[in-house]
C-alpha cells in the first residue's frame, strides 16, 4: 500500500457535505464510532481501484446517514426522524447515502495515490465484514467527527484508512 494516502481536512468534508447537501453544515472533532454504533451504522467500503485491496473504511451512526440522506432528497426533517426511529434506512434515503459516499470518493483520491473507488455500502441490519470491522475500529490513520446537518440533525462521522 502506498503511503500516498491522506486523511482529508475536516474544512474538506464539511465542505462536500454543505456543497452536495446545499444548506449549512457544522464539522468539529468528536469521538470515533464504537462497536455499538456498528450495527445500525451505515458503512463505506473502499477500495484500490487496481489491487481491490481495502483502502479505507467510513461509517456514519444512524442519525447522520438518516440526516444527511434525508437532506441530499431535500426529504422533509420527519422522513429522516422515522428513519432514526425505526432503526433503518428508507430505500429513498439509503439511495441518496450511497451517493454521499460516492461522491466521498473525490476526497480519497490524490495524485501519486493509488486510485480509489467505492466498493460496498453497508446498511442497518446488514453483515459488515469482519476486516471492514476490525479496520473502521483500530487506531491509526483515522479522522472522528461529528457532525450537525443544519434543520436536521447530528451523528458521528469516522473514517479510517488502510495504513
Amino acid at each position: 500500500m502506498s503511503d500516498t494516502s491522506v486523511l482529508p481536512a475536516p474544512l474538506a468534508v464539511r465542505n462536500l457535505f454543505e456543497d452536495l447537501l446545499g444548506r449549512d453544515v457544522n464539522v468539529q472533532p468528536g469521538d470515533p464510532m464504537t462497536a455499538e454504533n456498528l450495527p445500525t451504522g451505515a458503512i463505506a467500503i473502499y477500495t484500490d481501484k487496481t489491487t481491490q485491496q481495502l483502502y479505507a473504511v467510513a461509517g456514519m451512526t444512524l442519525s447522520l446517514a438518516a440526516n444527511a440522506g434525508a437532506a441530499l432528497g431535500l426529504l422533509p426533517v420527519g422522513a429522516a426522524e422515522d428513519s432514526i426511529e425505526e432503526k433503518t434506512l428508507f430505500p429513498n434515503i439509503a439511495e441518496n447515502l450511497f451517493e454521499l459516499f460516492n461522491v466521498f470518493t473525490s476526497l480519497l483520491n490524490r495524485e501519486g495515490s493509488p486510485g480509489v473507488k467505492l466498493y460496498q455500502v453497508i446498511y442497518p441490519g446488514m453483515d459488515l465484514p469482519n476486516d471492514a470491522r476490525a479496520q473502521l475500529l483500530a487506531l491509526g490513520k483515522r479522522l472522528d467527527l461529528s457532525i450537525e446537518v443544519s434543520r436536521y440533525g447530528k451523528g458521528k462521522f469516522s473514517l479510517s484508512l488502510v495504513n
